[in-house]
């Protein structure tokens, strides 16, 4: 079953995808936000495009591992895509992920110019490889979201 990642800004939205084991992701794309209709179709376009069975959404809790607000804005994009979809929808904490992302980019020699683009598939692909890793260790059962308990 393929899952879906999504690493949720406020301009835009970065979507990764695991492979069908369930082993790897890879960042696939990213949604300029337009309006929360036009995401949410926009998250369900690839859901349908990839036969993602989940979705993974980072949920960025604070360094110390409590609620800011943002993680009221991810709540209410969760809410609102359990209304449109019939996966399960998982909240996942992605603490660290951008900066995560940005310094692969910078071993890889990206490009300034290429980054705003390419840091949030590559976000959502961290969040994506973190969720997978924790289930392998797990033994295949899906792990806990943040606060330890799926959303």
């Amino acid at each position: 079953m393929r899952i879906l990642a999504i690493d949720y800004g406020e301009k835009r939205i970065g979507l990764a995808v695991s492979d069908e084991m369930g082993i790897t992701a890879r960042g696939i794309s990213v949604i300029e936000r337009k309006s929360r209709q036009a995401d949410l179709d926009a998250v369900a376009a690839a859901v349908l495009e990839y036969g993602a069975g989940a979705i993974v959404v980072g949920y960025p809790l604070r360094l110390d591992g409590s609620a800011g607000i943002q993680c009221g804005k991810v709540d209410r994009f969760i809410a609102s895509l359990e209304e449109i979809i019939s996966v399960p929808v998982i909240a996942w904490d992605e603490t660290l992920s951008t900066k995560e992302a940005e310094e692969l980019m910078r071993e890889a020699g990206v490009k300034r110019k290429k980054k705003r683009g390419m840091v949030d598939r590559i976000a959502a692909a961290v969040i994506l490889q973190d969720y997978l890793n924790q289930k392998a260790r797990r033994g295949g059962g899906s792990p806990p979201g943040p606060g330890g308990g799926n959303t």
